[in-house]
């Protein structure tokens, strides 16, 4: 894929809204922002182009992605830093860099445009392909791997807690069963797999029956909650004071990490009743949206995939109390 191609395919979701928020901290001079989810670069390009002075590190552990980005804004000269790492790793990358914290930090989550649209990544069930699914392709067990490994109980876990797929225990036996006699290796075999273990009245309904267990697979191959668990709250220790952080979520289990982290540091966490709420007790973040917000009809018609978003934001008031950082050290 060319540079031109990955601009032409990858339409940033919420771009405008995304500059809005993180604007006001962006706008400081000798800002950095962190792009956590980097993909094609299309955030960062949009982030780069609106502010002038501006410097970006995109991280991103999928290095196609990585060098398509890096090829994409190679136009900015050293205003954009790319680097190979998983999101959850922000403290090590600031201390590689030397940073001490940052003024921005944006997360879209989910699958991104480039793993869609290339087959052969194996993470789309409308084509036949390799059931990969790895975010990085050069490291950990891929989606075969998991359903050729785990027993039924885990299959029904994932199904259940990732794809939220009330036929998961169907799903699951079919799975143990076909895997006796040949491994289930391509996403074909696993759509038709799906189906046959679905009633049909359920098939004629919301969407092909395949996305739920797509989508359970992909989170478990890639461990994305129990990163994206530790990620937010170290996105938000690595913003200065003043720093602002936007995060797009793509599905309920991601929304409400998210939700969490935030609404704890827009919180007093002094004990109900006291009078006076102590200095280190008092919220260290400021809620910059109204619950989550969604993409409008004019967004979801130039960009079908912003149709599921949920966007949050929000502003460091001050650093975290110490109590408060011990504890979050130790839920991570």
């Amino acid at each position: 894929m060319s540079t031109s191609d990955a601009a032409q395919r990858h339409t940033p979701v919420l771009l405008q809204r995304c500059l809005d928020l993180l604007g006001p901290a962006l706008a400081e001079p000798g800002a950095v922002m962190i792009d956590a989810t980097l993909g094609m670069g299309g955030h960062t390009a949009g982030v780069l182009d609106a502010i002038g002075t501006v410097r970006v590190i995109g991280i991103d552990r999928d290095p196609q992605a990585l060098d398509l980005a890096s090829a994409r804004l190679a136009r900015f000269g050293d205003r954009f830093t790319p680097v190979h790492a998983v999101y959850d790793e922000i403290p090590d990358v600031l201390d590689e860099l030397g940073l001490p914290g940052v003024h921005g930090v944006l997360m879209d989550l989910g699958v991104s445009s480039l793993q869609l649209d290339e087959a052969e990544r194996g993470f789309a069930y409308a084509q036949d392909a390799p059931l990969d699914m790895r975010m990085d392709p050069t490291r950990g067990r891929t989606a075969a791997d998991v359903l050729a490994e785990y027993d039924e109980a885990d299959l029904v876990r994932i199904l259940r807690e990732y794809g939220e797929e009330r036929f998961a225990g169907r799903i699951a036996r079919r799975i143990v069963q076909t895997r006796q006699t040949a491994r289930i290796e391509r996403s074909g075999e696993l759509v038709d797999l799906i189906r046959a273990s679905i009633p049909a009245a359920a098939r004629q309904k919301g969407g092909n029956p395949a996305k739920r267990t797509f989508q359970a697979l992909r989170i478990e191959v890639n461990d994305e909650l129990a990163v994206l668990g530790r990620a937010v709250p170290a996105a938000v220790e690595a913003l200065l004071v003043g720093g602002r952080i936007a995060v797009e979520s793509y599905h309920s289990l991601e929304d409400r990490l998210v939700k969490r982290t935030l609404a704890a540091g827009a919180t007093t966490s002094a004990p109900p009743g006291l009078p006076v709420v102590p200095e280190d007790h008092a919220p260290y973040l400021r809620l910059l949206t109204r619950g989550a917000e969604e993409a409008d009809e004019a967004e979801i018609a130039r960009n079908p995939r912003s149709q599921s978003v949920r966007l949050r934001a929000a502003e460091r008031l001050r650093p975290t109390p110490r109590h408060l950082r011990a504890a979050s050290r130790r839920t991570a």
